[in-house]
């Protein structure tokens, strides 16, 4: 079949890289990301092996770590979970070979591998160690991966079709659109993140939450506060004007451009400038940026002991920690989703209350354009520029395929 595929090529890396600081297409055009004529994917484990099957791709989104892979800033921590050469993409809708329409959690967990769960009703991601995604009980079969997407066995989303456990599988009602449903793995993340910074707001009266950048992972981040954190007063910061329009539709409390969220910040809380950090602060900063100057920004407006949540996903950065330290400020990282405790004390999954949020704000608003594979150079470069473009998500539609 032809897919769009990821090999592990040095050389073409560093192009993209350089390439990168020019011009987007010129980054997807000399990237590692290849359409190709590949073979079928065998079904991980073997052909009888239990709970595969075979997922015919119909939307499947752009996200910013497909970017920073794309274009050759992806972190050389992920080589060694891996496996090339891969299909990318794990934002996905798509159908069984029986015609129902599913969802994919792409994290490739312990029951895809064949090995118990950390508890009973664990969703793929749980699990206080990760030596599932480098191994598997079929003796090698399923090769090292994080997700679906990122892993050679299974195949991607960037595909006409590609294998998935069914731990990974969401089915979802004939009323939800391919393009509400394609947001759904997202705003899953959002919704981890948003419920992460819960922790640090017990026994507060009117806390604040901070969101830096206003894309399509902190406008789900937003919608995720609104939904499930109440309590929390939601200050936003989003560069461009679509952005700042989504994050008031979604319910945000106050919404600046992302250069004045700090000076807004500060008008919430009360305290003082002190070199470039608020006396005081948000009580938690969720970081949807992932740079340099971002986790530093939401470290200087965070107060002392609160919790900054990345949930950008932040790379090779240089930052002066003196901060951090001195104000005993908690870094927390957000990766993916998995089992959540609301304020009630029920559990869910992360992906059920995002099949909830995508209904309940009508989330295809967010899908700006879609392309078809062969048009995957645009698609890139659309996706690496949505924001300077009016746009929010980009994918890729396969439904003429099916």
């Amino acid at each position: 079949m032809r897919a769009l595929q990821v090999r592990r090529n040095i050389a073409m890396l560093g192009m993209a890289r350089i390439a990168s600081a020019m011009s987007p297409v010129m980054a997807a055009k000399m990237g590692p990301l290849e359409m190709r004529t590949i073979d079928d994917p065998e079904c991980p484990g073997g052909a009888n092996a239990a709970g595969w099957h075979r997922v015919r791709t119909r939307l499947a989104g752009i996200c910013g770590s497909d970017i920073a892979l794309v274009e050759g800033h992806a972190s050389t921590y992920f080589e060694d979970w891996v496996s090339f050469p891969f299909v990318p993409g794990h934002e996905v809708v798509g159908d069984l070979d029986s015609g129902k329409r599913v969802i994919l959690e792409p994290v490739l967990g312990h029951a895809a591998r064949g090995l118990p769960l950390p508890f009973d009703g664990a969703a793929p991601a749980d699990g206080d160690d990760y030596a599932h995604l480098a191994m598997d009980a079929h003796g090698g079969a399923l090769a090292p991966g994080i997700q679906t997407g990122f892993c050679c066995s299974t195949g991607g989303g960037w595909a006409p079709w590609f294998w998935a456990h069914e731990s990974q599988l969401h089915h979802i009602d004939d009323d939800m659109p391919d393009e509400r449903a394609v947001l759904v793995e997202p705003l899953a993340g959002g919704i981890h993140a948003a419920l992460l910074a819960r922790p640090s707001m017990i026994g507060v009266e009117n806390p604040v939450v901070a969101v830096l950048g206003a894309g399509t992972m902190g406008l789900a981040a937003v919608a995720g506060l609104k939904r499930y954190v109440p309590e929390a007063r939601v200050v936003v910061g989003a560069r461009y004007p679509h952005q700042q329009a989504y994050a008031k539709a979604l319910g945000a409390d106050v919404v600046v451009p992302g250069s004045e969220l700090q000076r807004a910040v500060r008008r919430e809380v009360g305290g003082m400038l002190v070199g470039g950090q608020l006396t005081s602060g948000a009580h938690v900063t969720i970081d949807a940026v992932g740079s340099n100057s971002s986790v530093s920004d939401a470290l200087g407006m965070t107060k002392p002991r609160g919790r900054v949540v990345l949930l950008g996903m932040p790379g090779d950065v240089t930052l002066d920690l003196t901060g951090l330290w001195h104000r005993e400020t908690e870094l927390k990282g957000a990766y993916t989703y998995g089992t959540e405790t609301l304020a009630d004390g029920r559990t869910t999954s992360t992906f059920d209350l995002a099949i909830d949020t995508a209904n309940h704000f009508e989330a295809e608003r967010l899908l700006s354009a879609t392309y078809p594979l062969a048009d995957h150079v645009d698609a890139i470069a659309h996706a690496a520029s949505a924001g300077r473009r009016g746009a929010v998500k980009i994918a890729f539609d396969m439904r003429e395929h099916s």
